[in-house]
């Protein structure tokens, strides 16, 4: 048997025994150990403002999408939306009606605050393509808007994982905008698309 081989046996049997001994003197957690475990679970289980801040979102609105990007500018187009708690004060969802650049589009998306990431996460999909978007972030303290970074790909280009900005700001409670930047367009003027949310009448 050769050196290496040798030293890797001799790895391999004092990392066996290594292991056996630790769960030789395994011992169960006391009363105290569980209860400071399941203190610190709650934090990261258990709902908060962060997720309360979400209430600002729930509703009917109407919506008018517009593409903004200079040179492709389009004329708002008309459509609904409505939030809704899929598992209360957790995870929201929302579903859209509307167009875009003429063609029918429904979006589906989930919404949440993950305690142990500290941000918001949000998923999407919809029926302009067969992609699914993820986006992460927080709320912006000084203007109070809901700043989110995420990335898509671009399939008429081939461009992979775009990093894109979605930015949510709340003009009242009856008015919020949702707003999508292009990074790789450029640091200014890379606003690709709006979509304007006005609260429907009671």
């Amino acid at each position: 048997m050769s050196k290496s081989a040798l030293t890797l046996c001799l790895l391999i049997l004092l990392t066996s025994l290594a292991t056996g001994a630790r769960a030789d003197h395994h011992e169960e957690p006391g009363a105290e150990d569980m209860a400071a475990m399941m203190a610190k679970a709650e934090k990261f289980t258990k709902p908060g403002e962060n997720h309360a801040f979400l209430n600002k979102f729930l509703g009917q609105w109407n919506t008018a999408l517009q593409i903004t990007m200079p040179g492709m500018e389009t004329s708002p187009e008309k459509g609904t939306a409505e939030f809704k708690w899929l598992m209360d004060g957790r995870w929201m969802e929302m579903h859209s009606d509307g167009s875009m650049m003429g063609m029918p589009m429904r979006m589906f998306s989930l919404m949440g605050y993950d305690n142990n990431k500290m941000s918001y996460v949000v998923t999407s999909v919809s029926t302009f393509d067969t992609a699914m978007t993820r986006a992460e972030g927080d709320v912006d303290p000084a203007t109070g808007s809901l700043i989110l970074y995420g990335t898509l790909d671009e399939y008429l280009t081939g461009e992979h994982d775009k990093m894109v900005k979605v930015a949510w700001r709340f003009h009242s409670d009856d008015k919020m905008v949702m707003e999508v930047h292009d990074f790789p367009i450029g640091e200014e003027n890379n606003k690709v698309f709006e979509i304007v949310y006005t609260r429907k009448a009671k």
